[in-house]
């Protein structure tokens, strides 16, 4: 089976290609590593250990950013890239759902996949 290259994790864009160790998106220019890509993939890594969409770790308290638009469920609210989230709580929610924080429309689990930190 072949490996797909993955969406970009700065702006959601599915047109990616790998350069030597790194992805680039040519549509925003975001460059990022390949090794930190797979392990965005399972977000809680063979260590145990929560990554944000660059692959940098993240622990309980950090401040992180939204990468993409996401909509919430069971409303009509979305949540836009680049909204600054304060003190994150790691958490093992359900369906990879594993950042549990306060947003302007409540609290709420995200995925941390769309989450860069700050």
């Amino acid at each position: 089976m072949p490996h797909t290259v993955p969406a970009c994790p700065q702006c959601g864009q599915e047109n990616t290609y790998p350069d030597g160790d790194n992805y680039i998106c040519p549509d925003c220019g975001h460059e990022w590593p390949q090794a930190a890509a797979a392990s965005a993939d399972d977000e809680a890594t063979s260590d145990g250990v929560v990554r944000d969409a660059n692959g940098n770790p993240l622990q309980d308290g950090d401040a992180v950013i939204l990468v993409k638009d996401l909509k919430v469920k069971g409303s009509s609210s979305t949540l836009k890239k680049g909204t600054k989230i304060k003190s994150i709580r790691l958490v093992d929610g359900a369906d990879g759902h594993n950042v549990d924080c306060k947003t302007d429309l409540g609290s709420m689990l995200l995925k941390s996949e769309f989450l860069k930190k700050a």
